[in-house]
């Protein structure tokens, strides 16, 4: 029986998720988590096969999360489903450890087949996903602008495409403004990007914003 423990802040989604693989025999979810505080701390009190991550999690970053769930329980899978699309998260969470990444438009047989994957000790990723990683290698001359920011500069430049504030940044993300402020300017140098505007542009031509 693989053990599920399913990340989400939607209670909705987890009801679903859980409903999914209640429909399977050789699964079960025995463990849910709201934040990520529950996923540290049931991960390492509770033995899992298998982790469902959403990457938008309330206060600390989904990505964030996974290194420290890595860092605690290397060897135990994470399979990050989430809404965003693979352009703007899939390479960076495979880099930060994740076994697979699936979108919450993935069909429910494809989420099992990745768990069940995931659980075997193997990776997952979807055709689409695997040409993007093969044409990733030996390409980091002609890689793109967001490729050279750090995964907190990748997040903040979205935010700020998204036409949010410092301010409301700041807030977000449990940071001071003047940190923010800071990334703006480390995200400006990195992509040779003048302003917010033409950030906002650069992020919508990429698919970078939802």
């Amino acid at each position: 029986m693989i053990k599920i423990l399913i990340a989400d802040d939607h209670a909705v989604v987890r009801r679903g998720l859980k409903q999914i693989v209640s429909e399977t025999r050789d699964m079960k979810v025995t463990g849910e988590a709201g934040n990520g505080a529950e996923v540290i701390e049931k991960t390492s009190k509770n033995d899992y096969d298998a982790v469902v991550l959403d990457i938008t999690m309330p206060g600390v970053n989904g990505l964030d999360i996974l290194k420290q769930l890595k860092q605690g329980r290397p060897r135990l899978p994470v399979l990050v489903l989430s809404v965003h699309s693979e352009e703007q998260y899939a390479v960076r969470a495979l880099r930060a450890g994740a076994a697979g990444y699936l979108t919450k438009e993935s069909a429910p047989d494809e989420l099992i087949a990745a768990l069940r994957a995931i659980a075997r000790g193997k990776k997952y990723v979807t055709p689409s996903l695997a040409d993007k990683l093969v044409a990733s290698v030996g390409m980091e001359i002609d890689q793109p602008l967001h490729e050279r920011l750090s995964d907190r500069e990748f997040q903040v430049l979205r935010l700020i495409a998204s036409g949010k504030r410092s301010q409301e940044i700041a807030e977000e993300l449990f940071l001071s403004p003047k940190t923010i402020s800071t990334f703006r300017s480390r995200i400006l140098q990195k992509t040779g990007l003048k302003n917010n505007a033409e950030l906002t542009y650069y992020s919508v031509k990429h698919g970078l914003v939802d």
